[in-house]
């Protein structure tokens, strides 16, 4: 019946390549052949499995029945439907309609069994059928391929989920109206416009480095989403050059980023003989240059976090100098005073310092001179949390 050394090649080309373990695609065949079988010999109601031997090619074909109490069925009399039939419809008061190709009564189960349980399924062999029509053989194969998506399905989730939260690699398959869809080979990845940073362009057959944040199961396969312009991008970026990151000895607290122009790290030491600016940064900015490089020049500061939130702040808002800092805790806000010769540096080009250092340290941040005019002012936004 089967071609045995055409299925084995079959099944070992489709674990390889594609990620599905051997015993869904040989669960795929059962329930075709079940449902071939069914198609063409079965009756109403009938529950019908298959076991299939993939060493010897021996198909076995069962059928099952439920076990029910007869105080608890209905039997099926001239008024009752087909469809109830087929289903066994359970009505309001919790009895089924019997259909004895679908049920077995609880005393004739204990003559099987002894120790037979309502509700349990009690299992016939029957005739196995060589022939199929090509009605039944036709829904024998939509079967298997349905069965083969779904366990592919399952393979992508659980490969992919086990790697959300890091950075992939993939080829631009192709750009639609300013979204990449990246090759990931077994999946298809999706970069969208406002996941990019601006200004940098990719064409078809590049090779492509991003962040992998969200896997979507749909009707249509698994996609992955990614992105370059997520603050984590810039932090899983790091964590690959600097190996005091990766290791935990070093840790980032917060990140505030505009993707493509400029970011602000704040990072701690759980070593007090560390210096997480300079672990960062690397000997002679090879690190941070590293990082620089791949977001296409995007600008880095990386300070030194600290609980003491007058500290923080002023280091948020370098390379500014700072004169004086006050703040109100209950408000978290901070009035922020700055020479004349500093206050370009303090507000950034566009307000862009004081934006970000409001945005790393979750603090309403006001710019003011030394004689108490308001320069610039920066609303808190939520803070990127520190790595897990």
């Amino acid at each position: 019946m089967f071609d045995l050394k055409v299925i084995n090649s079959v099944l070992g080309e489709l674990e390889e390549v594609r990620g599905i373990p051997r015993a869904s695609i040989i669960e795929a065949i059962e329930a075709a052949l079940a449902t071939a079988y069914k198609k063409e010999y079965g009756k109403r109601g009938q529950i019908i499995r298959t076991s299939f031997d993939i060493n010897s090619g021996e198909t076995n074909f069962f059928q099952v029945k439920i076990v029910v109490d007869e105080s608890r069925v209905i039997f099926e009399d001239d008024e009752t439907s087909e469809s109830e039939v087929e289903n066994a419809v359970t009505t309001e008061d919790e009895r089924v309609i019997y259909n004895p190709e679908h049920h077995i009564l609880l005393e004739d189960a204990k003559k099987i069994k002894k120790d037979a349980q309502l509700d349990e399924e009690i299992v016939f062999p029957i005739e196995s059928k060589g022939e199929y029509g090509r009605i039944a053989a036709q829904t024998a194969k939509q079967v298997i391929m349905q069965k083969i998506r779904e366990a592919e399905k399952i393979s992508l989730v659980n490969e992919f989920g086990a790697r959300e939260g890091e950075i992939v690699n993939g080829t631009v398959q192709r750009v639609e109206r300013g979204n990449i869809f990246v090759d990931m080979n077994r999946a298809t990845g999706l970069l969208p416009y406002e996941e990019q940073i601006p200004g940098e362009r990719f064409t078809q057959g590049e090779r492509v480095r991003a962040f992998l944040y969200r896997v979507e199961e749909s009707p249509r396969g698994v996609f992955l989403r990614l992105s370059r312009s997520h603050p984590k991008f810039l932090e899983k970026l790091f964590e690959a050059e600097a190996p005091e990151l990766a290791s935990g000895a070093v840790i980032i607290k917060a990140i505030a980023r505009e993707a493509g122009y400029r970011s602000k790290i704040a990072a701690e030491a759980k070593d007090t003989h560390i210096d997480p600016v300079g672990a960062l940064v690397g000997q002679r900015g090879v690190r941070v240059s590293t990082v620089m490089s791949e977001l296409r020049g995007e600008k880095i500061d990386i300070i030194e976090w600290s609980a003491d939130q007058k500290k923080f702040i002023e280091e948020a808002l370098s390379p500014a100098k700072i004169l004086d800092i006050q703040t109100n805790e209950e408000e978290k806000s901070a009035v922020v005073m700055v020479a004349e010769d500093q206050q370009s540096l303090a507000i950034g080009k566009g307000g862009q310092n004081v934006r970000l250092a409001a945005k790393l340290t979750g603090w309403k941040i006001d710019i003011q001179s030394a004689k108490g005019e308001e320069l610039a002012t920066a609303e808190s936004e939520p803070v990127e949390p520190a790595q897990s």
